[in-house]
């Protein structure tokens, strides 16, 4: 079984940010996409997207189960930037902002 801080069931997701096509990204889990995706905007959701200006929404997935993300999270970490690259592409090719069509 996989180990997680989390100990109750609870939803969460996977997500993906970038500063534009092609740019500088950041990948990480959360049990709330709208609330963490706007702290990102804000500069106070990470030090690295604050510095490179990583705040567009390119990609989310969702899971009934926290602990479940965060295991999905762990494993895309291992990723080479292309699998990435070419997941996010399958589903939003422009690398639009989602945040404002995940919170419509």
């Amino acid at each position: 079984m996989f180990y997680s801080r989390y100990s109750e069931h609870m939803p969460g997701y996977v997500y993906l940010l970038a500063n534009r096509k092609n740019g500088a990204h950041y990948l990480g889990h959360t049990a709330n996409i709208g609330v963490r995706t706007w702290s990102h905007k804000l500069g106070v959701g990470s030090k690295f997207t604050a510095k490179y200006d990583v705040h567009r929404l390119v990609w989310f997935s969702y899971f009934e189960d926290i602990r479940d993300a965060a295991h999905k999270e762990t494993q895309m970490k291992k990723w080479h930037r292309a699998w990435k690259v070419n997941l996010l592409e399958q589903e939003n090719p422009n690398w639009d902002d989602l945040f404002h069509k995940l919170n419509n």
